[in-house]
């Protein structure tokens, strides 16, 4: 971290957290864990028998991104879509407890709120299952979340497009975005989920995973390690930053951290801080919540990627969806 990031700067930085604002758009969704132990296997079918101690209910997807920059001590914005029901009410009950706006929170009548349930015992998830709709949001939806974004537009450092495909960002969202963003001077970072990336054509950084970067420059890669030189992975980044008109792509990559590709030429590879990997739920949305938080405190693209893999490593070390906090952060420096 000494080469690209001290101490005495990556404090600095964290400090400046209170003074930016992130904008945090996508699919909203609530985390539900059921908590239990197993002892013993159900006589009805080969299964485990759970007997459940406790449950808890914890912002998710996009909603995951904005908890994280608020625990880290930033001022967020967040816009999404939820249904008129009982999760809906607990979202939002959420966001007024943490004092979020929720104006850009719109409420559709006939669409379920995304709620994954994960049952978990002993640490260890044994099944999720999950509640929701993955059709595209209603047009007149699309136009009240833009026209929040453009009031908000010349109070933010930076901007998220938290895309888990569940029907919230969509070709008109992401056109309205740039046209909003154009000229602002805002870095724009998008946690892509869509196999075909040219939908993010024109934003400044995307954040994929291994798996959604070997499909899109189209390498392949083995536990986490393209299989091809890194000089072919290079030129195949290159070449996508160019197509796509991107400023950077972050990959993470699991237990081998994270690489970071500009288009300046420069690459950076970051290994994983993780001392013990308990569970990845909700790592990347630490990962694009720091990364975007640290623009907007004033970091350049290289150290903003090694305080969001510091996060991620903090962040996979708990169980369930896990927010880092700044003095988590600052202790791990």
């Amino acid at each position: 971290m000494m080469k690209i990031l001290n101490a005495r700067k990556a404090r600095q930085i964290v400090d400046d957290f209170s003074h930016a604002t992130v904008l945090v758009v996508g699919d909203v969704m609530v985390d539900h864990f059921i908590w239990g132990k197993v002892s013993r296997i159900s006589p009805e079918a080969p299964v485990p028998v759970v007997e459940v101690g406790r449950e808890s209910h914890l912002l998710g997807g996009s909603a995951n991104v904005m908890n994280n920059v608020i625990a880290l001590g930033g001022k967020v914005f967040v816009c999404g879509v939820i249904g008129d029901d009982g999760m809906g009410r607990w979202l939002l009950d959420e966001l007024g407890r943490l004092k979020v706006d929720t104006d850009g929170i719109v409420v559709e009548d006939d669409r379920p709120t995304t709620i994954k349930t994960r049952i978990v015992a002993h640490s260890q998830q044994v099944v999720r299952f999950d509640r929701e709709s993955r059709q595209p949001v209603r047009q007149a939806s699309v136009e009240r979340v833009l026209e929040y974004i453009q009031k908000k537009r010349d109070e933010l450092g930076a901007v998220v497009i938290s895309d888990y495909n569940k029907g919230m960002v969509s070709g008109p969202l992401l056109d309205g975005i740039r046209k909003i963003m154009q000229g602002s001077g805002v870095v724009t970072c998008v946690d892509p989920k869509h196999s075909d990336f040219s939908l993010y054509r024109g934003f400044d950084v995307i954040t994929p995973n291994h798996h959604e970067a070997e499909s899109a420059l189209g390498v392949e890669d083995i536990n986490g390690e393209f299989a091809l030189k890194e000089a072919e992975v290079s030129r195949a980044a290159e070449h996508l930053m160019d197509r796509l008109q991107l400023k950077a792509i972050l990959i993470t990559r699991g237990e081998e951290g994270m690489s970071l590709y500009e288009r300046n030429g420069g690459i950076t590879h970051i290994p994983t801080v993780a001392r013990e990997v308990f569970d990845v739920t909700g790592a990347g949305d630490t990962a694009i919540g720091v990364f975007a938080l640290s623009i907007a405190a004033g970091a350049s693209f290289r150290e903003a990627a090694v305080l969001a893999n510091q996060a991620a490593g903090i962040a996979v070390g708990k169980v369930g969806t896990a927010t880092v906090t700044r003095e988590e952060l600052v202790g791990s420096l």
